[in-house]
């Protein structure tokens, strides 16, 4: 049995397309079996809604009367720092940018209460943004300086473009230190006090994907609430890390680079986060589409949170030193039911990411496609699986030689 991404959107047109989302298959495939499930069931929605530092977005604010070159420049949107070496009005706003006037761990820890994440959360909303610019002048651009309100109806482009979202799996994070941390993974109690974790688990795209059978460059996508597409893999892409039976990655592995259009999306899927004592950053909500091609990527889709495995990382000295431990596997089922056992002592967990955001975004996007608003794209090229060889390298620290004696 096998079908093809044109017949399952020709059922789509039509209405009679069977989309259920990766919790709902795992009943069916229990009940009905997988070769049953594999040929009634055409399409599994997926969703996750976590922090995902590695995002921004592209703006054109078009040209002021008379020009001005932001390039080379400096420019804020409400007093947060943006990228302008691109060119005279095209800048670069990323999720983690904070203002220069942010105290940052000065006072420890920090708050970090405002950062690029919450200006994009902002502009979504519809809301008047400051921008404020200074530039050095040129013949064709002699404005040096400009201070105006920006809404997202004023500008020409607004472009959601994250060069790492979607981590698929990812450590659980605990502290062996005598001292209270704070990290990216959240406030981390002294002497193992607690476990915070960062997935959607059953519900996530790349845990029902997880050799990237079907997701690639040009994949459809729900991304903040509107449409968007796979782009490319992302930054730190590492297919090649150990994986259990079932094909799951044990460890982060396989990241997306995404790509959208912020007018079409929503601030209730794109969220401005504050991390104590570590930044900012953003909350970023992604659906993805699995169709069922076969049975085997059914059978991915089955995907059960006592089947899915991580990592439990020290973030009191081994990850911050960049030294490769683990302190042992737990699965999703556990760290779900809000306590694991980490050498020998219970501890309480708790996750950073959504999960029932989560279900939220799989179960809109199973509506968009059983109204025909939304088909399926069959990817130009997948991303790289573990055949590729793919590895993620740690920085190579050279030293500089002198230039000059």
């Amino acid at each position: 049995m096998a079908k093809t991404y044109e017949e399952i959107n020709e059922k789509i047109r039509k209405g009679h397309a069977v989309v259920v989302t990766a919790e709902e298959i795992i009943g069916i495939v229990e009940e009905k079996g997988l070769k049953k499930a594999a040929h009634e069931v055409d399409v599994v929605t997926t969703g996750t809604f976590g922090p995902m530092c590695s995002s921004g977005a592209f703006l054109n604010f078009g040209h002021s009367t008379p020009r001005i070159k932001l390039g080379g420049g400096h420019a804020y949107l409400n007093n947060v720092p943006v990228y302008t070496g691109l060119a005279a009005v095209d800048v670069y706003l990323g999720a983690t940018a904070i203002p220069d006037d942010d105290p940052r761990n000065k006072v420890y820890p920090g708050e970090f209460s405002y950062g690029g994440g919450h200006v994009i959360e902002e502009l979504v909303a519809g809301k008047d943004l400051v921008l404020s610019a200074t530039a050095y002048g040129t013949d064709c651009y002699p404005r040096k300086k400009i201070e105006i309100l920006v809404n997202i109806q004023d500008i020409n482009e607004a472009i959601l473009f994250s060069p790492r979202n979607a981590y698929q799996n990812y450590n659980c994070a605990v502290n062996l230190t005598d001292k209270i941390i704070y990290t990216y993974m959240g406030v981390l109690q002294a002497n193992l006090g607690n476990a915070n974790f960062c997935s959607a688990a059953q519900l996530s795209p790349l845990l029902n994907d997880p050799l990237y059978k079907t997701i690639g460059i040009g994949t459809k996508i729900f991304l903040g609430g509107g449409i968007g597409y796979v782009a490319w893999n992302g930054t730190q892409h590492n297919p090649t890390v150990k994986r259990k039976e079932n094909g799951v990655p044990q460890a982060g592995a396989g990241t997306l680079s995404v790509v959208g259009d912020l007018k079409q999306m929503k601030a209730k899927y794109l969220r401005g986060s504050s991390f104590l004592g570590y930044g900012a950053t953003m909350t970023v909500g992604i659906g993805i589409p699995i169709p069922i091609l076969n049975e085997e990527i059914c059978q991915y889709t089955a995907v059960k949170n006592q089947d899915l495995w991580c990592q439990v990382v020290d973030y009191g000295k081994n990850y911050p030193n960049n030294l490769p431990s683990s302190l042992g596997e737990v699965n999703y089922a556990q760290l779900f039911s809000g306590e694991i056992e980490v050498q020998g002592k219970k501890i309480p967990t708790a996750p950073i990411s959504s999960y029932s955001i989560a279900r939220e975004i799989a179960g809109t996007l199973k509506e968009w496609i059983k109204k025909g608003d939304f088909e399926l794209t069959q990817p130009v090229q997948c991303i790289p699986g573990p055949e590729s060889g793919i590895t993620f390298k740690s920085m190579k620290e050279r030293l500089v030689e002198p230039r000059f004696e």
